[in-house]
């Protein structure tokens, strides 16, 4: 598991390898998500047109929300059923 506490520069480092399509062995991540925001931001690192100083005073007073991403079946063991809700259309 890799779990990361806030945006950090080995945060960036990795969500931008793994936009560029490089693998990685870790069953669970946690950690900031890229919201569409954020992601254009770093995009635009991947792409050469901002600094990382530059993404950095661009996402700096951007808030993103949490996210657990299940890479491997063997993560989804970590994960117990509690309850089931009926979910009924009107």
């Amino acid at each position: 598991m890799l779990k990361f506490e806030k945006m950090t520069e080995e945060w960036l480092d990795f969500i931008a390898a793994c936009r560029v399509g490089r693998a990685h062995d870790y069953d669970i991540v946690e950690g900031p998500m890229a919201d569409d925001t954020i992601f254009n931001y770093v995009q635009g690192f991947i792409d050469g047109k901002y600094s990382r100083a530059a993404f950095w005073e661009l996402a700096k007073f951007k808030y993103p929300t949490h996210q657990i991403s299940f890479h491997t079946a063997r993560a989804l063991t970590a994960l117990k059923f509690l309850e089931g809700v009926p979910v009924y259309e009107k």
